[in-house]
Parts: C-alpha cells; sequence; structure tokens
C-alpha cells in the first residue's frame, strides 16, 4: 500500500534567533521565531509522514505548551515521526520540499540539508528533495518578514 501526505509551515522571522532549514545551520542576520529550533523544512516534512498515514500534526504530537520540545531540534521531532510510521509498518518512499523565502538563498545548502535528512527519513539521498523559490516580492515572503514551506510525503507499507 502507498500513501502520499502534504505537510505546509511557516515562521516568521525573529531576531537573535539562528536559522536552521533542513536541519543545517544557514547564516543569516536572523533566524525563525517559534518554541523548537522552528526549523520550516522538518515541520513540513513531518506533517506530510503524518498526514501520509492520517496521524495527526507535528502541533498534535509536539505541542509548543509542552517545554520538553522548548528549543528542540527539529531533526530529531522528524526522527519521532519517522518511529511513528515505522510502528505502523510505514515507510518513506520519498519526500520533495519547496521552500519559499526571499531571504537567504537557500540552494547553496540544498545538498546539505539532503544529507542531513535522508539518514534520518532512512532513504537515499536521491529520495530526499529540496527547492527553492521567491515570491517576487510579493505578500508576507516577498518582503522578507518569514519563510514557507509545502512538502510531500509517499510512504509504504511494508
Amino acid at each position: 500500500m502507498i500513501r502520499t501526505g502534504i505537510g505546509f509551515d511557516i515562521h516568521r522571522f525573529a531576531a537573535g534567533r539562528r536559522l536552521v532549514l533542513g536541519g543545517v545551520e544557514i547564516p543569516c542576520d536572523e533566524g525563525l521565531e517559534g518554541h523548537s529550533d522552528a526549523d520550516v523544512i522538518c515541520h513540513a516534512l513531518a506533517d506530510a509522514l503524518l498526514g501520509s498515514i492520517a496521524d495527526g500534526d507535528i502541533g498534535q504530537h509536539f505541542p509548543n505548551t509542552d517545554p520538553k520540545w522548548k528549543n528542540a531540534d527539529s531533526v530529531e521531532l522528524l526522527r519521532h515521526v519517522v518511529l511513528r510510521l515505522k510502528a505502523r509498518g510505514f515507510h518513506v518512499v520519498n519526500v520533495d520540499a519547496v521552500v519559499t523565502a526571499q531571504k537567504p538563498k537557500v540552494m547553496p545548502y540544498a545538498l546539505r540539508m539532503r544529507e542531513r535528512l535522508a539518514p534520518v527519513l532512512e532513504v537515499g539521498l536521491d529520495d530526499v528533495s529540496i527547492k527553492a523559490t521567491t515570491m517576487e516580492g510579493l505578500g508576507a515572503i516577498g518582503r522578507s518578514e518569514g519563510i514557507a514551506v509545502m512538502a510531500v510525503a509517499t510512504v509504504e507499507k511494508r
């Protein structure tokens, strides 16, 4: 059985925080606001994976009201989600994420992100896709107020 899920996340920029995307710290004058490290790529991927097996969302499993997840490494949240899939007999087939941001330039870091995420997802490098686009100056993202990510995940029952 093959199933697919879609995930989305968005965070606004915040001064005094580091920027982490896809488990990789990226030089930037500000990071993203959030209870965890606010890694929008990991959050969107986690939601896509959870959605593929109809198992809620990251807010349900890792609520921002729980101090346990304060400043959490979102790669570890993603690892927990993969364990949930495995417990239900599923494995990740592939994931694809598109990062929407005016700043910073994401593509120079995409390979490092894929290398960081593939082992966590227990897939090969060619099974993790990271792309990026801008909003051409339109809307909140276009005004560099934050970063958004849309992700899709395909899983298969073993």
